[in-house]
């Protein structure tokens, strides 16, 4: 987990009005006509905040348009609205960019509102799943301090996230994890390690439901590790657009509440079956 800054136009939030509410609803369902009617089942990645090592196909794209919360007792973050693009450059190698619009408020201070950390990745996959050997890849993400840490919204350094991530499927049950580590040498924080498994079955070919355990350090100075319980899941509407949702609490510690709502496009040569890829973490005030 990690704070978001974001430099630019941060404001002080003014919340929708009716109207806009309204527009936004009529758009939200003028989306879901246009998907089509042919299914296939979801695989492996978002919600969740445990990765896999499956990387986009090749000359395949994949876009999120997804929001996060994370509410502590310390405060609550959000990052909406947020982008998410990967892209197989080549086979068995994704190249993946998110750019997220973030807010964060303090205990009894200002809701502050402006561009979040990008974040860059390149997912390598070097063993390929067969028989009962399973797929293994690595997924290295630098995060750029595009944010403006002093309003809360970002770490105020780069950093790296290090992770190696295994996954095996049989039938409709998949099963993928791993762990590493991140180089935060930002004032006040702490680099740490991080692991996650998650087991998530297929109900059809619309629906794929799933559980997770994921497990952080301490983040910063001033932050406890954390193990968090995630459930959620997809519904495709088609081959190439799906709903992805997921809710969980920290396990280990206090009040602590996570959240992910997204959509999921993809596109190329050719149809891919459902949502691959994992979302950043949900934020963390005061790591």
């Amino acid at each position: 987990m990690r704070t978001k800054a974001r430099g630019g136009f941060e404001r002080l939030v003014r919340w929708p009005t009716s109207e806009m509410r309204t527009r936004g609803l009529l758009l939200f369902l003028f989306i879901l006509a246009l998907s089509a009617a042919s299914v296939e089942p979801a695989v492996a990645g978002p919600p969740f905040r445990t990765d896999d090592p499956q990387p986009v196909d090749f000359r395949h794209w994949e876009a999120y348009f997804f929001s996060t919360l994370d509410r502590t007792t310390d405060g609550r973050a959000i990052q909406f609205p947020a982008l998410e693009f990967n892209w197989g450059v080549v086979p068995n190698v994704q190249l993946h960019w998110i750019v997220p619009l973030a807010s964060s408020r303090p205990p009894g201070g200002p809701t502050w509102f402006g561009a979040g950390d990008m974040e860059l990745g390149v997912k390598y996959r070097f063993i390929q799943e067969a028989g009962k050997r399973p797929q293994i890849g690595i997924f290295p993400q630098l995060e750029l301090p595009t944010g403006n840490v002093n309003r809360g919204l970002g770490n105020g350094q780069v950093y790296a996230r290090l992770p190696l991530w295994v996954q095996k499927s049989w039938g409709p049950w998949t099963s993928y994890g791993g762990g590493g580590g991140v180089v935060n040498r930002a004032p006040g924080m702490r680099s740490h390690a991080l692991a996650g498994w998650l087991l998530q079955r297929d109900l059809g070919k619309r629906v794929t439901l799933g559980g997770e355990i994921y497990s952080e350090g301490s983040t910063s100075l001033t932050t406890h590790s954390s193990t968090v319980v995630d459930l959620g899941g997809y519904y495709n509407f088609s081959s190439h657009f799906s709903l992805l949702f997921s809710a969980g609490r920290d396990i280990s510690g206090g009040p602590h509440t996570l959240a992910y709502l997204g959509l999921y496009w993809t596109w190329g040569g050719g149809a891919d079956k459902g949502p691959k890829r994992f979302p950043p973490s949900p934020l963390r005030i005061g790591s």
